[in-house]
């Protein structure tokens, strides 16, 4: 599992009809000269572009799309502008878009939960594949199941057989209700056969903050996000959460090698 917010692909959307013209001006943006950028940026865009992240500053997904928009406004003469619309699993960003005019100069920064959300959300005034195109896969994320230092089980095994013994008694912290970082912990609860009362915070920067409090035990983040606190001790990784180990972790296993179907 990857993602944005630990476990799945990222990409940006935006609504037609200038979708063609988007991924052919960022196709040659990286390869053709400023001059020629400029020349495309005559025709599309010829005003500020918003990119709409449906989390908070400082989160995975926004510090992504500032890159990203950087790296166009750079590359096609234009600028692209972050605004951060965060609540409800990213549907409040995603309402804006689809209320935005359809003239190519409004896209969402998407993660996986748009994929369950429809699912999860009983009123909601869009529908996803009918009210939004997609432009470009921009990123993808590994997630890490992580704990305190001080947290007694330093295996993903040890920390089952913990769970069983204490259930109810373990915080699992999330970036929010219906979030990947929720969602993916409900996986593993469902599928190893524990018990943990979840703690939806308000972004994942929150979340990480209870879990460095011991407010919270244990957290399936981003690895972009955790890998320094992870490195200097302030974190345990217990595994990640995708088939295969990381290079940069390359000595912390999958969960996937302890809980079956769980990548």
């Amino acid at each position: 599992m990857c993602s944005c917010t630990i476990l799945a692909l990222e990409g940006c959307i935006m609504k037609l009809p200038h979708r063609r013209q988007f991924l052919h001006l960022a196709a040659s943006a990286a390869t053709l000269p400023a001059v020629s950028s400029m020349a495309w940026a005559q025709t599309y865009p010829t005003r500020p572009v918003r990119i709409i992240v449906g989390f908070p500053p400082g989160t995975p997904p926004d510090i992504i799309s500032r890159l990203f928009a950087q790296w166009l406004s750079d590359r096609l003469g234009q600028t692209f502008v972050v605004e951060n619309r965060p609540g409800a699993a990213g549907n409040i960003a995603t309402e804006a878009v689809v209320k935005a005019p359809a003239d190519g100069y409004t896209l969402l920064q998407v993660n996986s939960g748009h994929a369950w959300n429809e699912a999860l959300f009983d009123r909601l005034n869009f529908k996803f594949l009918r009210d939004i195109a997609p432009v470009a896969s921009i990123y993808r994320q590994t997630g890490v199941m992580e704990v305190h230092p001080s947290f007694p089980a330093k295996t993903v095994p040890e920390f089952i057989a913990y769970a069983k013994a204490n259930p109810g008694k373990i915080n699992m912290a999330s970036a929010g209700n219906a979030g990947a970082t929720h969602i993916y912990g409900e996986l593993f609860k469902m599928l190893a056969g524990v018990d943990m009362v979840h703690v939806p915070y308000r972004g994942q920067p929150f979340a990480l903050t209870a879990l460095f409090a011991e407010e919270a035990h244990v957290l399936f983040d981003s690895l972009s996000t955790s890998i320094e606190h992870i490195r200097a001790g302030k974190l345990r990784a217990l595994g990640v959460t995708v088939a295969q180990r990381v290079e940069i972790l390359p000595d912390i296993p999958t969960v996937g090698d302890f809980v079956p179907g769980y990548e």
